[in-house]
């Protein structure tokens, strides 16, 4: 009887197991309900700000740092990562700056932001999941945008996304297709559909990284996306873990035929922490983004440098599925098209501007 009764119980919890096992793998975030999402962490229009303070108020404890550059018409750049903010103006961004004002921000959580969670007290998984989607998801990035809009006082919005900021300035064009005049995605992250079927960039690293560093790499991975025991982990267990990523990326971009792409990796602001897993739980394991980006309106165009390390296959992604968007290419550069030939990418994003209403 007694052995019945513990076969139950194991049954029972290896149910539990698989069940929780698979609603992980679900995301988060579903894009299209974000404006009736009860779990954002405050209103979408935010408090009045302070003046020249340096810092946006979010509403929620939140302040994002941000600077700025030129006159005229209000453009946001969405730096990439997860969780790497900018630290410099782009050099290719300077030419423009007489007709344009080009808002950089730290993205809650990473930069010079504030980093609303430093650690967990609770046992509980699933409150702390959801803890963290509420103060640093997906959903809430994007809720910042809004936001930033409503501080800016424009009616529409135009956007430069860079990489997984390229993602995010497309799910805000989904959730608010009203307020956006113009997309500029810069080698959008390969983040539409999950999982990638490249591998997607940690891949792409580890083929990258000299012989020697692979298996400690493999490792690291290993390490990285513990997610049983993630939330042991503190803002600055993460930093640091975000911070060995970007050595690891550093020694992948070293082994590029362009060293220019190297030295604007490495100009970057002090990572995210618990900001880059709330993406990850956000996202999931397994989704696709793609139907959705039929709700974009806005004209978008879609830069790519011909000797970027994903696969041309990711940006098509975007113009298949975006339904007013074009991709150019831009040819001798990488990642990092702004610092590398910022002359032509002047050219290139200023006469696209120049379309827009």
């Amino acid at each position: 009887m007694i052995l019945y009764i513990l076969l139950v119980l194991v049954f029972i919890i290896v149910v539990i197991g698989l069940i929780f096992w698979r609603q992980m793998q679900k995301p988060l975030y579903t894009p299209g309900n974000l404006a009736s999402n009860p779990n954002l962490s405050a209103p979408l229009k935010p408090p009045s700000q302070p003046p020249d303070s340096g810092f946006w108020d979010m509403g929620d404890g939140v302040k994002l740092y941000h600077f700025d550059e030129g006159n005229g018409r209000n453009v946001v750049v969405i730096h990439g990562g997860p969780g790497y903010p900018d630290r410099k103006f782009w050099t290719g961004l300077k030419p423009l700056t007489n007709e344009y004002r080009f808002h950089f921000y730290d993205q809650r959580g990473c930069g010079d932001s504030t980093r609303p969670i430093k650690s967990f007290a609770s046992k509980n998984y699933y409150r702390n999941v959801q803890q963290l989607e509420k103060m640093l998801g997906l959903g809430t990035q994007i809720a910042d945008i809004e936001r930033i809009r409503h501080i800016l006082g424009d009616e529409k919005l135009i956007l430069i996304g860079h990489s997984f900021g390229a993602f995010i300035a497309t799910l805000y064009a989904v959730e608010f297709p009203e307020r956006v005049a113009g997309l500029i995605l810069l080698s959008p992250a390969d983040m539409l559909v999950m999982p990638q079927e490249s591998g997607g960039l940690f891949e792409i690293i580890e083929a990258g990284l000299p012989e020697d560093d692979k298996e400690e790499f493999k490792e690291f991975m290993a390490d990285y996306f513990n997610f049983g025991a993630i939330f042991s982990k503190t803002d600055d267990d993460l930093v640091a873990a975000n911070d060995r990523l970007a050595e690891y990326y550093s020694r992948f971009a070293e082994q590029s035929l362009n060293p220019t792409q190297h030295e604007a990796s490495t100009t970057q602001a002090r990572p995210g922490g618990w900001m880059v897993f709330g993406m990850y739980f956000s996202m999931g394991q397994a989704h696709d983004y793609r139907d959705a980006l039929r709700a974009v309106t806005a004209p978008a165009l879609v830069l790519r440098g011909d000797g970027d390390f994903q696969s041309t296959d990711v940006e098509k992604m975007y113009v298949d599925a975006i339904p007013n968007a074009r991709m150019e290419v831009i040819r001798g550069v990488s990642h990092f098209m702004y610092e590398e030939k910022p002359e032509e990418f002047a050219e290139t994003v200023g006469r696209f501007l120049g379309s827009l209403q």
